[in-house]
C-alpha cells in the first residue's frame, strides 16, 4: 500500500507494529517469511528492503513485446481484456476463500477510491484505483504467482483501464457507469462474505460467460 519499489527500505518493525496494530513478533515472523519466498531481503543492523523477485522480472521483460502490440494495433486490447478476466476471475475466486480480515479491509477502502474518483468524473485517477482495487483481489488470493503475474501486468492492464474507462465517461449513459460499480460492489461482496460459489465467480464460469458475450 505504501508503493514501494525494488530496493526501497521498509519502516522499522517497531513502526510496522504500531501502524498493523500486532506484535512485534507478528511482523518479524512475517519478514522471514517473506524474505523465504524471495520478496524481501534483510542484512543484521541494515534493514528489510524490498527486492525484486526473479521471476518478476522474467514477467515484465516478457511483457514489454505485448504494450508494443497494445500500441501499434488497438484492436490487441481485447485480447487484453480476455486475459484480464482469466485472471482477475481467478484471483477474485482465490480471494474468496482465503482473504484476511486486513485484505478484505483493503479491498473495501480500493474500492471506495474508485468509487469517489468515479463519481466525480476524473476518470485517470478512477483507472488507477480500478486497477489498484484489482491487485488487491489478486494480493487477497495468496497465490505468489498470480500476484506477480499481476503486478507484471499492471502497466498493460491500466492502459486497458484508462482506454476503457475514458470511452465510458466521454461516450456511455451513466446507466453504464452504475453497472460497472455494481460488477465491482458485487465482486468485493463475494470475497468480503466469502462466498467463492457466487455466481460469475468460478474461474471456469466466468470464463464460459465471457465466451458467450
Amino acid at each position: 500500500s505504501r508503493g514501494l519499489r525494488p530496493g526501497q527500505r521498509l519502516p522499522a518493525e517497531r513502526q510496522l507494529a504500531e501502524e498493523l496494530q500486532v506484535s512485534r513478533t507478528s511482523v518479524r515472523e512475517a519478514i522471514q517469511k517473506l524474505v523465504s519466498q524471495g520478496i524481501l531481503c534483510s542484512g543484521r543492523g541494515d534493514g528489510t528492503y524490498l527486492q525484486a523477485h526473479p521471476t518478476a522480472e522474467w514477467l515484465r521483460g516478457a511483457m514489454a513485446p505485448i504494450a508494443g502490440l497494445m500500441d501499434a494495433d488497438p484492436y490487441y486490447r481485447y485480447d487484453v481484456l480476455e486475459t484480464r478476466h482469466a485472471l482477475e476471475t481467478s484471483t477474485a475466486w482465490l480471494a474468496a476463500q482465503r482473504a484476511t480480515a486486513q485484505d478484505k479491509a483493503h479491498i473495501e477502502r480500493c474500492f471506495k477510491v474508485m468509487l469517489q474518483y468515479q463519481q466525480s468524473g476524473h476518470a485517470e485517477l478512477a483507472a488507477r484505483a480500478d486497477a489498484q482495487f484489482h491487485l488487491a483481489i489478486a494480493e487477497a488470493s495468496h497465490n505468489l504467482v498470480l500476484v506477480q503475474m499481476m503486478h507484471s501486468l499492471f502497466t498493460l492492464v491500466l492502459s486497458t483501464v484508462e482506454r476503457n474507462r475514458h470511452d465510458m465517461f466521454r461516450l456511455s449513459e451513466p446507466q453504464t457507469l452504475q453497472e460497472l460499480t455494481e460488477q465491482h460492489e458485487h465482486l468485493m461482496q463475494a470475497i468480503v462474505q466469502g462466498d467463492a460459489q457466487r455466481d460469475g465467480l468460478h474461474p471456469v464460469e466466468g470464463l464460459e460467460q465471457r465466451a458467450h458475450v
